[in-house]
């Protein structure tokens, strides 16, 4: 088969430090990425190694990798960073407000560029497997690249050798109408197609195209520990007693994990779930190479997220075999894959982590000791509050169990205790549906805290019913407790 050109037509090439240098040294960029794939590589780093004196506002749809978070902010060239980050330099950075950063939900970021709300916005770059005389064909992740293209009236594209121009057969890009007028999202299942595999933009918006040759980086996702499998079997054991339990799942049961190595873990462990003659099918952001061991098993129906967060290996294993891939395997924007309303009609069972749960409920998945910040909260929100069934899945301690995640009072908030309907540690699940504030803290000191923590938590509660209240609390106890 005749490989199709990545540059159709007459294009403006470019070397990436000439059309870096159309970027004023001020500008509100934003650029292709999530999930730490699919972003711009040459230009950022060309940005970085200039001599320039830059102040700019960078806008991704989720993480990107080390030439953006590392590279430009050790540059100190970047001002102000949305919606997440999750290099060390960054999140530095971010602390002690060197950059400043806004963390932002995915499902309606498109929509805060695009209508001014966020940010004034004076060029995109983004990456791409292919581009056209109008169209760009996205590379490992689509994020929210289509509305930042819709945005700007600059635009500089990347084309990406290292990644196979067959990831076309993955994307399915789908843009909302603008309000009053925008209609419901017609996407009737998880695996249905209702766009195409380019991304449209004006010619005259194009200013340079710069080809690059160099893989994302890979995620390394280590080896499930003893806990993470605990957690795993107390999970399986939960979601398979509401699956025969609800109506909900009468048909299939559609899956969305938080990326990560746990959620990683999380996912394979599901292989093993009993679900009847019912099929399992994964709706979320990305797509994690336990998915693509449960799709090459067979156990997987279909997975639709927006982005390719694998492995070294498991690009290899997917670049090599990306046709076959696209017959299961569906790349949708973030404001369609992150949708409420499509969580919500899919009726979604969401698997997500976080830093720490207090008493009631509440989660904290952003901010270490409530101050610092460490990635950002992504789109757990958007499945968290939005999903069918709500689960965080932790482990019971952080620092070697020196710290318990399961505390008084969570002195962050990402997640409320009005989404979050139940708790996994690897000693139990609480499921805390149709409870009280009062019986949800017992539930929680029972089946999900550590042992070690448990007598601890106990005296804490005590002594906060003393005072009494609906959600009983010991302000100086909770924070001295810490």
């Amino acid at each position: 088969m005749t490989e199709l050109p990545r540059i159709e037509g007459t294009r403006p090439v470019r070397e990436a430090g000439v059309a870096a240098a159309e970027i004023p040294a001020d500008a509100t960029v934003l650029v292709s990425g999530f999930g730490s794939v699919g972003y711009p590589k040459a230009v950022p780093m060309a940005l970085a190694d200039s001599d320039r004196d830059l102040s700019l506002t960078v806008v991704s749809g989720g993480s990107v990798g080390e030439e953006i978070d590392v590279a430009l902010v050790e540059a100190g060239a970047i001002a102000r960073r949305y919606p997440y980050q999750a290099r060390s330099p960054a999140r530095a950075a971010a602390n002690d407000g060197r950059m400043a950063f806004s963390d932002r939900h995915i499902s309606t970021l498109g929509d805060d560029v695009q209508f001014g709300g966020l940010v004034d916005a004076d060029v995109a770059v983004v990456e791409a497997v292919a581009v056209g005389e109008d169209w760009l064909i996205p590379s490992a992740s689509v994020g929210h690249t289509p509305a930042y293209v819709d945005t700007v009236d600059s635009l500089l594209v990347e084309v990406n050798h290292a990644q196979p121009r067959s990831l076309a057969g993955l994307h399915d890009i789908y843009r909302p109408d603008l309000p009053p007028d925008r209609d419901p999202v017609p996407l009737s299942a998880p695996d249905e197609r209702i766009g195409g595999p380019k991304i449209r933009f004006d010619p005259d918006d194009l200013l340079a195209v710069v080809e690059t040759d160099r893989r994302d980086e890979s995620y390394e996702f280590r080896d499930p520990t003893d806990t993470d499998r605990d957690i795993a079997a107390n999970l399986r054991s939960f979601v398979t007693d509401e699956v025969e339990r609800s109506p909900l799942f009468a048909d299939a049961v559609r899956l969305q994990f938080g990326v990560g190595s746990l959620g990683n873990a999380l996912m394979g462990a599901l292989a093993d779930a009993d679900f009847g003659d019912r099929d399992l099918v994964y709706f979320g952001e990305v797509i994690q190479d336990g998915l693509l061991d449960l799709l090459d098993s067979g156990d997987l129906a279909s997975a639709s997220a927006t982005s390719l967060a694998l492995s070294a290996e498991g690009q290899d294993r997917l670049f090599a075999d990306a046709e076959r891939y696209a017959e299961d395997v569906v790349l949708r924007p973030a404001d369609v894959s992150n949708r409420p309303a499509l969580i919500d009609r899919f009726g979604v069972v969401a698997v997500n982590s976080a830093l720490e749960v207090d008493l009631y409920g509440h989660a904290n998945s952003t901010h270490v000791d409530g101050s610092r910040v460490l990635n950002g909260i992504g789109g757990s929100a958007d499945f968290t509050r939005n999903a069918a069934l709500s689960i965080l899945a932790l482990p019971a301690t952080a620092a070697d169990g020196d710290r318990s995640r399961v505390v008084p009072m969570v002195p962050h908030a990402d997640h409320t205790e009005h989404d979050v309907d139940a708790v996994v540690t690897e000693h139990g699940v609480a499921d805390l549906r149709g409870t009280v504030p009062r019986e949800r803290a017992s539930l929680l000191v029972e089946r999900c805290a550590h042992p070690d923590y448990r007598e601890r938590l106990q005296t804490y509660l005590d002594g906060a019913l003393e005072g009494g209240g609906h959600e009983p609390h010991d302000l100086d106890a909770a924070f001295d407790w810490r």
